[in-house]
Formats: structure tokens, sequence, C-alpha cells
């Protein structure tokens, strides 16, 4: 009791004793202090689940226990789901993404530790997704929820969900410039200095935390060996051309599996599908057994034959056929055994695949320049080029992918090569897919919030919040008389016409029978059915608001009537939606 009377102190003093702006910075602390605390429990977490079930066996040998690791971390993640979330965990960054697009910031307190424990299981006993989407939830929920707490605007609680995103990507990777360009590149963060104070404090505290106490093992380092020639540039705009294809490969190829796995009903069929088959993935292939960075130490540590130990592959990798089949079905079967990670039922995500995958790429594109005597590039550097080029393709996110490869390695001495490759594979990318990996089914439904502000409004925006149902309905059998008396105790100048079972056929203007409602002789004779005319177009619940305003733009209308399989529900009004708009402009811009 003395702790929860202290803390409520705490809180009012921050209430009272500070303005708003003050609270903000210290609650970015509090966030970054908290994600970062988050993102090494987690790290060290799965480090020594992954240490435990290697005991029981060792990887890179055939053993048949690889078939059933991975499955019973699935089958432990959906008991923990079922029976103490009790709710659906979702697609991680995208789940950030639509509670600042259209749940107003709100996450559910269950985020801030739900998504460690899930992931813990399914990562440590071979999973092959990554911890990083899973550590960006948990920092967002807290940043969310604390935000709540202290009763903050829309725009405020943004800013502390980018904290903890933020604080949550330093402290997993101790890269603090990395995890701010996250927030604001990837989460689509307003820029601005009052935005980015707090995400730097929170990037700064995570990654602090991580440097305190992440143990050294689980750490993801990869010391730069080899400085940049002028000579390689094409050499890297062609890798990041090929990443940009890779990475379209990628995100196709996972929207195209899960697709495949959600039309399983059942939750067991999904786990018995998936887990059998990253089992067997896995005992075919050690390298996707849980998530691949240390498969990636083997090629910086020159034992690249060492990741096909326990593969068909192994013994024969100096054999430039049997290496390209090998490299070619790594890339193209990592998609499937991340996919049927989650579609079994296990929490992760896309990160550690990509960069996976972006290694792969770029050693495979040096050694084939190199053994062909093309050219004499360095491997190592391409491995690095590669994880940035696949990062930026997938996620689109040019900027973070080259800042976080710069961080990790230590330093900037590949910067130009990590932009090269970067950029030319996010073009390459856009070209045939306009949306990440991550904003893909928001933006298809039209709920994904940009940095343009008036797409920003309409997207925040909701339908069922501004929908007008004062308007009096008329019969199409009623006389003009009966039209008359409605008008005389009605507001509006628009009178919807609705059968008996409430479905819209028409509607009457008060300007068209203008000329017509003083003339008592028409009462008895004219009817609404005689005056109403049909609306220029409706509106249908959950339609998004971009495409609302186009339909009014288009039928130069100010009112449109909102309908639901024919039935009436009520009007949308152009002076109704401006006037919401001039508040949420107010709530998102900076103040």
């Amino acid at each position: 009791m003395g702790i929860q009377n202290q803390y409520m102190r705490f809180i009012g003093w921050l209430t009272v004793r500070l303005n708003h702006r003050q609270q903000l910075y210290v609650l970015s602390l509090f966030v970054g202090l908290i994600s970062g605390l988050a993102a090494v429990v987690l790290k060290n977490a799965v480090h020594f689940t992954h240490q435990f079930v290697l005991e029981k066996g060792q990887l890179f040998q055939v053993n048949f226990l690889y078939l059933a690791f991975p499955m019973l971390g699935i089958l432990l993640t959906i008991l923990y789901v079922r029976f103490f979330v009790k709710d659906e965990m979702g697609h991680g960054i995208t789940k950030v993404l639509y509670s600042l697009s259209k749940k107003g910031g709100y996450m559910k307190p269950h985020n801030s530790y739900s998504s460690i424990i899930a992931s813990t299981l399914t990562i440590g006993f071979g999973g092959s997704v990554g911890l990083e989407s899973p550590i960006v939830v948990t920092g967002s929920s807290m940043g969310s929820n604390l935000g709540r707490l202290f009763g903050m605007n829309y725009k405020s609680i943004a800013t502390l969900i980018g904290c903890g995103a933020a604080g949550a990507i330093a402290g997993i990777f101790k890269a603090p410039v990395a995890g701010v360009i996250f927030a604001l590149e990837v989460l689509m963060l307003d820029i601005s200095v009052w935005s980015i104070v707090p995400l730097l404090i929170s990037a700064v505290t995570g990654a602090s935390v991580s440097y305190l106490f992440l143990d050294p093992g689980a750490s993801l380092h990869y010391p730069l060996q080899g400085n940049f020639t002028f000579h390689n540039i094409p050499w890297y705009i062609a890798l990041g051309i090929l990443c940009g294809l890779v990475s379209l490969y990628f995100t196709k190829a996972t929207m195209r599996i899960e697709s495949w796995f959600a039309s399983f009903k059942k939750q067991r069929v999904r786990l018995v599908a998936g887990g059998v088959l990253l089992g067997a993935l896995i005992l075919l292939f050690p390298v996707f057994y849980g998530e691949g960075y240390d498969i990636l130490n083997l090629f910086f540590q020159d034992k690249a034959e060492e990741i096909a130990r326990g593969s068909l592959f192994f013994g024969k990798m100096d054999n430039m056929v049997f290496f390209l089949v090998f490299m070619v079905l790594v890339l193209l079967l990592k998609p499937l055994a991340m996919t049927a990670t989650t579609g079994a039922g296990g929490v992760g995500g896309i990160f550690a695949p990509t960069m996976f995958m972006g290694g792969f790429t770029g050693y495979l594109a040096a050694r084939m320049v190199n053994q062909l005597n093309f050219a004499q590039v360095p491997e190592k550097n391409f491995i690095l080029a590669g994880m940035a080029g696949l990062m930026a393709g997938v996620m689109h996110a040019p900027l973070f992918a080259i800042f976080l490869i710069a961080e990790i390695t230590g330093g900037y001495v590949l910067f130009i090569p990590l932009m090269i490759t970067s950029t030319i594979a996010f073009i390459t990318n856009n070209y045939f897919e306009p949306h990440s990996i991550y904003t893909h089914r928001l933006a298809k439904r039209g709920e994904l919030i940009t940095h343009n502000k008036d797409k920003a409004v309409l997207t925040l925006l909701e339908m069922d919040k501004i929908i007008e149902k004062d308007f009096i309905t008329v019969s199409p059998e009623d006389s003009l008389a009966k039209l008359v008396k409605a008008i005389s105790s009605s507001r509006r100048n628009l009178f919807p016409v609705v059968t008996g079972r409430n479905m819209l056929v028409g509607v009457v203007l008060l300007d068209s029978i203008r000329h017509i409602i003083f003339n008592t002789e028409m009462y008895n004779s004219v009817f609404v059915r005689d005056l109403m005319q049909p609306p220029p177009a409706h509106l249908s619940p959950g339609e998004s608001m971009e495409h609302v305003m186009k339909k009014f733009e288009e039928n130069e209308a100010w009112n449109l009537p909102v309908i639901n399989n024919g039935e009436y529900i009520g009007f949308l009004s152009k002076s109704k939606m401006f006037s919401f708009y001039r508040q949420w402009l107010i709530e998102i811009s900076d103040e």
C-alpha cells in the first residue's frame, strides 16, 4: 500500500509541478528505461533458453529432436496466449501502426509483457523469427499506457509510443541513432524538434541500459574488416538491385504463405501444419533454427563451410554448383520457415529473418563475383551491405537500415556502400510494391497514417463518430401535407425517404419543393414519391475517409447518406467533417 501511495504521489508531483513538455521529457526517460530493460530481459531470456535447448542436442548434427523442439515452443506459446493473454497477438509492428492510425494510440496493457513471454517460448525453442518486433510492441505499449495514465493528448501519446519503440530498438541492438530513425521512418511519426528530443532521451536511455546489463553472448556485433574502395561501387549498385528483388520475393512470399495458413480455420490444424513444416525445414537446413544471427557470425569468422553442417550439402560447399544450390534454397525457403512459425501460432517478427536473408544475399553475390573472376570484392562488407539492402527493401526504411548496420559494426567506414545498396534496393522494391511489409495490410484498408498531415487526419477520422442521425425520415407514400409538417419540425433542409423496412429509396431537398409547400391545394394530391430524387452517391460504414472525401468532391455534394446493404443509417455532412478535421489537425500538430 505504501508503494502505491508513493506512486500516486509521484504522479501528482509530475502533473502539478511540471508543464506538459517537461512531463513528456520525464516520461520519455522512464519509457526508455523500461524499454531498455525489457529488451535486455527478452534478449537474455531467449539466449539462455536457446542454450538450454541446445544442450539436449547439438545443432548442425542430424538430430530428430529438431522436429519436436519448434512445435513444442509454438504449442507452449499457443497455450500461454489462450489461457493467460486471452487476446489476439497479431502482427507486431503492424499492431503499433494500427493503434496510431485507428485507435488514438491505445494499446492494451498486456502488450507491455505478453510479447516478451510469447516470443521467448517461440524463438527459444527454435522458431525461425526475430525478437525485434515483439520488443517494439512491448516498448510502444508501455509508452501508450503511460501517456494515457497521465491524460495526455493524441500527439503526446503517439510520441511516447515512438519513445518506446526507439528505446526498444536502441536496447536490443545497442544502436540509439537507429532507434530514433526507426520511430520516425517506420512508425512515421511527425518530424520536429518537439518530437525528436523525447525520442533521443528514450533511445540513449535504452541503449545505456543494454550496455550495462545485456549478456555479451546475446548482443549483436559484427566488426568491420576492410575498407571501402571506390572501384567497387558498380558492384554495390548491382547488389542493391539484387537485394531489391530478393526483398520483393520475401514480401510477396510471406503474404501468400500467411494467406495459406489463414485458410485453415482450426488452430490445431495450423499448429500441426506449421510445426511439422518448420521442423522438417530445420532438420534439412539447420540454419533456420532460431533467429539466425549466430549463422551470420560464421561468415565473419571465415567458417562459411560450417553453415551447411547437418544438411545434405555439408562437405560439398567448395563445389560451386552445390554452393549455389544451397544458398538459393536457403533464400527461397527462409520466408516459408518464418511464416510457418507465425502461421502455426508462434510469436516473432521479420527483423532477424530479413537481416539473415540480407547477409546470405550479400555473401552469395560476393562469392559469385570472386569465383567467376569478374573482380575481387570484400565478402564480409557485402554481407553487411546485403543486410542493409534487404531491410531497406522489405521495411521501406533505407535510413534506418543504413544507421543500424553502421552502429552494430561500430563505425561509418562503409557508410557510402550502405547508402548505395540501401537506396537502390528501396527504389527497386518500391517500383513493384509501394508499401512495406508492415504497412501493406493497413494501406489496403486505408488505415495507414503518413507524414502528410491531410492524409493523416483523414486516416484518424472515424466515420461512425461523425454520422448525423437527426434527419427526419419520410415515407414515399406520405402526402405533401405530411411532408410540410415534417419540415416545420425539422432543422434540416434534407429529408431521407425510407420504406417500412428502413430501406433508403431517395431524398427530398427543401430547395426543390420550396415553390409548392405553401400551395394547400396540392397537399393531398402530391406525394413524396413524386418529389423525391436519388442521392448523388451513398457511403458505406467503415469506408475510408479518403474515399469519402473523393465521393464528396466528385459529386459536388454537401451531404451523402450512409447505408448498410440498402438500410438507412444517417447522413455524413461535409461541414461536420471539416469541423472534426480542424480539431484533429490541432491535435496532431506541434504545440
